[in-house]
């Protein structure tokens, strides 16, 4: 719309100072001729913009003329900037909404904040996933925020983990999670948490709803994590370690070796460790190599004997 580009032009010229006609017709996607209306609709509106011809003229804003954005300290504005993650606004299609807005925002700024704000935002960069996790597929994802905004009822078709895979389902969406670089879900009856790129299929209703009144998606979202950790590890094992395997564990192993670790004589460690099933310790056991040995419980270390005792066999036969 041509208010909202005219908006554009005065807040580009308050950010960066001069401007060719030809570099904001770029940076606005319009030709030069519709650039040369817009100056001449903004000097109607009194808008006190100049512009001067030749090889280094351009057109700029008198000296002294800006909206400033009252009330904001340094450190509120390096924050504001610090928190537009592009990534994850891009695939709720908000994209284009946070640039206008962190250009809205710079313009607003004086010129001290703003400096300290730009500053801030290329000195520190949000990457979310993890070094070895490939990114999700989550075509459905703008469709989903935007039931959550609006209270909209949805019909979808989900896999889930187990047996029967794939099901349907009506659900409520009360709010969205980014854990990890991974979109989930929390949505009602229930509420229950559900991976947004395991929805297969999706379709909007015109059925609104009101999430509980009591509903805190910060609160159940930190109450799920808890109940996640404590139903992930159901067991134990208890190992010897040797002086180099303890910078090699991570999360809940780590932290239960700090906690019950004991040095022995021979310069290992035994400790209770905490285990997700047999199979996930088997795995996990294997990749230290010969710097543990797994004492307990007895099936966890007869199938890492029986696995041993094949590798074995067939290096020795190769």
């Amino acid at each position: 719309m041509k208010s909202s580009r005219l908006l554009s032009v005065l807040l580009l010229l308050q950010t960066r100072g001069r401007m060719t006609a030809a570099q904001l017709a770029q940076e606005l996607e319009v030709s030069v001729r519709t650039v040369y209306r817009d100056v001449d609709a903004l000097h109607a509106a009194g808008v006190p913009l100049y512009g001067d011809a030749g090889h280094s003229g351009g057109y700029q804003l008198l000296a002294g003329y800006r909206t400033r954005l009252t009330g904001l300290s340094a450190g509120e504005a390096e924050a504001l900037f610090l928190s537009g993650i592009p990534g994850p606004a891009a695939e709720l299609g908000l994209g284009s909404a946070l640039a206008n807005a962190q250009l809205k925002l710079r313009a607003a700024l004086p010129p001290e904040l703003r400096a300290q704000a730009e500053r801030m935002q290329s000195r520190f960069h949000l990457d979310a996933p993890g070094w070895y996790a490939e990114d999700d597929d989550v075509p459905h994802l703008p469709q989903v925020a935007d039931a959550v905004w609006h209270s909209r009822v949805l019909d979808v078709r989900y896999r889930r983990w187990k047996a029967p895979t794939d099901v349907d389902r009506r659900l409520e969406p009360y709010g969205l999670v980014l854990k990890a670089g991974r979109w989930y879900l929390v949505a009602g009856p229930g509420p229950y948490t559900y991976r947004v790129d395991q929805i297969l299929e999706l379709a909007v209703l015109d059925e609104e709803f009101q999430p509980p009144e009591d509903f805190d998606l910060v609160g159940y979202w930190q109450r799920y994590q808890a109940d996640f950790h404590a139903r992930l590890h159901q067991g134990e094992a208890l190992v010897r370690l040797a002086p180099g395997a303890a910078s090699r564990l991570t999360g809940a192993a780590a932290r239960a070796l700090a906690a019950t670790g004991s040095p022995e004589p021979d310069g290992w460690t035994r400790a209770t460790l905490p285990i997700e099933s047999l199979d996930h310790a088997h795995g996990a056991f294997l990749a230290l190599g010969t710097d543990v040995e797994v004492l307990g419980p007895p099936e966890l270390r007869s199938r890492l004997a029986e696995t041993s005792r094949t590798l074995a066999d067939r290096y020795a036969s190769a």
